[in-house]
C-alpha cells in the first residue's frame, strides 16, 4: 500500500510534540497523528479513509 508507507515515513519524521497534534476531523471527531498511526499499523477499516483524506489533503 503506497499511502501507508508514505504516511509510515511521514510519521517516522514528525516531532513528538506534532504526533499529538489534530490533522483531520472524520465525522465530527478529531484525530491526531498519533490515533492516524494506530490505526494504520493496525489494517483497521478507519485506515483506508484516514489515508484517502490525507492523500487528498496533499498531506501524504
Amino acid at each position: 500500500m503506497e499511502n501507508k508507507e508514505q504516511f509510515l515515513k511521514i510519521y517516522a519524521n514528525l516531532p513528538i510534540g506534532v504526533r499529538q497534534e489534530i490533522v483531520l476531523v472524520l465525522d465530527g471527531r478529531p484525530i491526531t497523528w498519533d490515533v492516524a498511526y494506530i490505526e494504520v499499523i493496525s489494517d483497521t477499516p478507519l485506515a483506508k479513509i484516514i489515508l484517502e483524506k490525507l492523500e487528498n489533503l496533499k498531506f501524504i
